[in-house]
């Protein structure tokens, strides 16, 4: 939920409610599910007498526009149904249509504002009195599927911090819209009803109860602040306990610039450099030192504070710690190994790091080493140049740093990851390695942007 500080808030819609009642949501997405139902039933009729090709080509367009309405839909009810259809855009590609998918990603946390007076009452029934001590901004600095947030000054102390405050009625409403988010799309039949579906709905539940949990949400947030209050690249929101609830999170205002800004584009491309390289180690440390992860991969989810002075450090602000996942032992060893072997860009080390989980123990030798070859191409940033002939070329600096915006990383993994899936033996992967392969993703869209060169031996030597 990051906010651009450099600029005013903009001004948004506002609206006086949320349709946060089942009733009003059962009635919401009934309706389209009879609507898409109903075009999918003439869709069907009108296409029995075209040959298979031109039927085929038609249900193409056909599901597009489907997925767009189904998007569209969704979005105007905020709250978990529009954070369900983002969770599944962003981890469910393997299980879901792609033109669901690309609807999906259509869906957008910067939505119209809840009014004023909405957020007031529902800060006086969180905070009682304690309002009163509080000078709060009425124009949110950031909105999003589940919350909103407000600049505020502490009115005794002029401590400036921002209140995230969860729009009410959404933590409630979470189970039954995951219930009517599946009927929709079983009613409306353009997503298959299996197995893997059910586990990721699953899943999403826990995630969402998890992002609602504000308590939560601030231990986690507390917990980075102490392992990074010594490392001047980052910074954290100090959280403030006073102000804080279970559906209401208190911290320090933290200014910076998003990364899409153009202010950050017009630095030296050193500075550039280091504000990429800090990213990508924090990221190091989640998997490899602390075990836990921010598992959105938003870049939104940062900002940068630029230094005035040229010669101090440019500071990466972290935001939004309420999408943690924490990993098991045994995965973070696999996962090690498999740095270890990507950053020697070996193939037989890879595939001897590809146990202890079924989805690698129950694979064929064939299909194990498709995995290995793919991820390797996954590690390509990772990898020492000296052992990796296969980096393109262009994909290095004179310092034999990496050039992450030379190196269409993204579209050559998804070609290979496309053959590998071809597999009638593929099954679909381990959330936590969707978690983990996601968050890479965005870790490469993010350097992409900031136009980033990263040194390998800087970034895995210290897990070797």
């Amino acid at each position: 939920m990051a906010n651009d500080t450099s600029k005013p808030s903009s001004t948004k819609q506002s609206i006086d409610n949320l349709k946060t009642s089942g009733f009003d949501r059962r009635m919401s997405i009934a309706k389209t599910s009879l609507n898409i139902g109903r075009r999918w039933a003439g869709n069907s009729v009108s296409g029995m007498f075209l040959n298979k090709e031109a039927r085929t080509a038609r249900n193409q367009v056909f599901m597009e526009a489907q997925a767009n309405y189904l998007a569209e839909e969704l979005g105007k009810l905020k709250g978990s149904v529009v954070k369900i259809g983002q969770m599944l855009a962003i981890y469910g590609e393997h299980i879901l249509p792609p033109e669901i998918t690309r609807a999906l990603q259509t869906l957008n946390d910067d939505t119209a504002t809840l009014s004023w007076p909405t957020m007031q009452q529902t800060l006086q029934q969180l905070l009682g009195e304690k309002l009163h001590e509080l000078d709060v901004d009425t124009v949110p600095i950031g909105t999003a599927s589940l919350a909103q947030v407000h600049r505020a000054t502490v009115i005794a102390t002029g401590e400036q911090v921002v209140l995230k405050i969860q729009y009410p009625g959404v933590a409630d409403a979470i189970n039954s819209d995951l219930a009517l988010f599946k009927q929709l799309l079983r009613v409306s039949n353009i997503v298959p009803q299996t197995r893997s579906l059910d586990a990721w709905f699953e899943e999403i539940r826990d995630l969402l109860h998890h992002e609602v949990d504000y308590e939560a949400e601030a231990a986690t947030t507390e917990r980075f602040y102490d392992r990074l209050s010594n490392d001047p690249r980052y910074i954290i929101p100090k959280i403030n306990r006073t102000y804080s609830k279970k559906r209401l999170l208190c911290m320090s205002y933290e200014p910076g610039i998003t990364v899409v800004s153009e202010a950050l584009q017009l630095l030296p491309h050193e500075r550039r450099n280091a504000i990429g390289q800090a990213a990508i180690e924090i990221m190091m440390q989640e998997i490899f030192v602390w075990g836990e992860m921010q598992t959105d991969p938003n870049f939104g989810n940062y900002l940068v504070r630029v230094s005035e002075n040229e010669g101090d450090i440019d500071k990466l602000v972290l935001l939004d710690f309420g999408a943690i996942r924490q990993f098991d032992n045994n995965l973070l060893t696999i996962a090690h190994g498999l740095l270890k072997a990507g950053y020697r860009h070996d193939h037989q080390a890879m595939m001897l790091a590809m146990t202890g989980y079924d989805f690698f123990d129950s694979m064929s030798d064939k299909v194990r080493s498709d995995m290995a070859s793919l991820f390797l191409l996954a590690t390509e940033p990772f990898s020492d140049p000296a052992t990796n002939p296969d980096i393109p070329s262009d994909c290095l600096d004179k310092d034999d740093r990496y050039i992450w915006a030379n190196s269409k990383l993204h579209s050559r993994l998804s070609i290979q990851a496309t053959k590998a899936m071809q597999s009638f033996e593929f099954n679909l992967p381990p959330k936590e390695f969707m978690f983990i392969s996601r968050k890479f993703i965005g870790a490469y869209t993010f350097l992409t942007v900031l136009d980033a060169y990263t040194d390998s031996d800087t970034l895995v030597k210290p897990y070797l």
